[in-house]
């Protein structure tokens, strides 16, 4: 597979290793850090998606986090999120610093960024590239009806390797995260040809295995194989299919409730050397939160509870996969 080259954060490098290393190359170094965490496959790194926080100002949300156990927050940038993007250059120094000041690596955010021209999805990149943010979720992309989709193919394509020479210049990766429905990425095949004009370095894919069950079912581990030379983060929840006012539909529920098969799915990431940031998402009933509610029924205590109880599922069945 492709090494991710983004690797690790500026923070990560101690003074005594950058003298250490002074006089060799940064990438290279980067790459020899990656390769030697990926492979040890002992550990994940794991960020809470901030959406099911949304009831809670930086600060709540950054000590919530840290005491349940994570590694950080995938922080909401865009409409209606922790951050909004007109209010990106003031507000996200702000919500990076609460994160820090709790231990959080701000290391990911969730955007609505594809588009380079436009000026407002530049300048969230620019403040977060500032900030030491390493990976961003991009916006989601449509087939319109009026254009085939071998068209739509190649003018995301084109559009995927202007983004990666940006994201080249600012260090951070893009990850377009496949979405089940009627959704460009939805059908894993199409991703690859999106992504054949870039060097697969700064752009890439948020594999998430939720949707790609529900899409794939048991042809989901073909997809993988398909898309994993392109995967620089993943996103874990999960599902079953059951009957909603009559009509069958994928079901959110716990880690280890539903169909995905954890076990399976962390085995093929260790044999594919696979081990990125993670987005933990919660989407079954949460009283509000699972919606990004910036109020809920639910007692949050109860919330923090489910919460530390899918990343101690995540956890250990990483820990156990072979």
């Amino acid at each position: 597979m492709r090494e991710d080259k983004k690797g690790i954060s500026r923070r990560n490098f101690t003074k005594k290793s950058a003298m250490a290393l002074a006089g060799l190359p940064l990438v290279k170094f980067q790459d020899d850090f990656l390769r030697s965490k990926v492979d040890s496959n002992d550990a994940v790194e794991v960020h809470l998606f901030s959406k099911h926080l949304q009831f809670l100002d930086y600060h709540e949300m950054s000590a919530a986090a840290a005491e349940i156990g994570f590694d950080g927050l995938d922080l909401t940038v865009r409409p209606k999120g922790h951050v909004l993007p007109e209010k990106v250059q003031e507000d996200l120094p702000t919500a990076v610093e609460a994160m820090k000041k709790f231990g959080l690596s701000p290391k990911m955010i969730t955007t609505n960024v594809w588009d380079i021209e436009d000026l407002g999805q530049r300048k969230v990149l620019e403040t977060a590239s500032k900030l030491g943010v390493g990976y961003y979720r991009t916006g989601w992309l449509s087939y319109p009806e009026d254009t085939s989709i071998d068209e739509s193919l190649l003018k995301y394509a084109g559009q995927a390797q202007k983004l990666e020479t940006l994201n080249k210049d600012l260090g951070l990766v893009g990850c377009y995260q496949n979405h089940a429905g009627n959704h460009v990425g939805a059908p894993i095949w199409d991703l690859p040809t999106i992504f054949s004009r870039t060097n697969g370095e700064f752009v890439g894919c948020q594999y998430d295995i939720r949707h790609a069950v529900v899409e794939g079912g048991k042809s989901w581990e073909l997809d993988l194989r398909r898309i994993r030379s392109y995967i620089k983060s993943i996103v874990i929840k999960d599902f079953k299919w059951g009957k909603k006012n009559g009509s069958w539909e994928p079901i959110n529920t716990p880690l280890g409730e539903g169909m995905v098969d954890f076990h399976r799915y962390f085995s093929l990431l260790k044999k594919y050397n696979i081990n990125v940031p993670i987005s933990l998402h919660l989407e079954y009933e949460l009283g509000g939160a699972e919606k990004g509610a910036s109020k809920i029924t639910m007692d949050k205590k109860e919330v923090f509870a489910k919460m530390k109880k899918d990343l101690s599922f995540l956890k250990e069945t990483w820990k156990k996969a072979e």
